[in-house]
């Protein structure tokens, strides 16, 4: 099977889907799910599991 051809089920929806290249939003099958996925990842529902590291952005710098 060509990978162009292969079948996906959209992320978000489950619709079924095929992996294209004229499919613009691949793997989602809109726009929408796209976007709906974008606002989890953004709002921080979705996450990478791991522990959590806080970053200190006040810190000097030396940029050589």
């Amino acid at each position: 099977m060509n990978h162009s051809e292969q079948k996906i089920s959209c992320p978000m929806c489950h619709k079924p889907n095929t992996w294209n290249p004229e499919n613009a939003f691949r793997p989602f099958c809109s726009d929408r799910c796209k976007l709906i996925d974008l606002g989890e990842w953004a709002s921080e529902t979705r996450k990478i599991p791991g522990t959590h590291v806080e970053f200190d952005v006040d810190s000097d710098v030396d940029s050589d």
